[in-house]
């Protein structure tokens, strides 16, 4: 992705801590309580592509690698490998974050992923 080709929706730092606020105040259902503390890999996809070996050895410092998606073409959450949810990318201050759009997965099966 070049600078300047996609608008990036920004997500105000007090909202975000709000929802968070508002997740960790949340009901869990007793089942699940067992596994809060496990650590879990989230993965935060962009896009994927393919490259023969000669185009991998000849990258460079200020190569540009295309990706399967688009410019606000959603990426995939995945916990675990998993995909769970999808969502699109925010900037938070100076940093990227992710807004979940759509969770593909029910908060029980989520527990099997672990």
């Amino acid at each position: 992705m070049q600078e300047g080709t996609m608008a990036k929706p920004r997500v105000p730092k007090e909202e975000l801590k709000k929802i968070l606020g508002e997740i960790r105040r949340g009901e869990v259902p007793s089942e699940l309580r067992a596994f809060l503390d496990i650590p879990l890999k989230l993965t935060v996809e962009l896009g994927r592509t393919k490259m023969e070996i000669g185009e991998l050895l000849a990258l460079k410092e200020g190569s540009i690698i295309e990706l399967s998606t688009h410019a606000g073409d959603p990426v995939e959450i995945l916990v675990n490998d998993k995909l769970v949810a999808l969502g699109e990318v925010v900037v938070v201050d100076d940093r990227y974050g992710v807004r979940i759009t759509s969770i593909l997965v029910k908060g029980e099966k989520i527990a099997k992923l672990v």
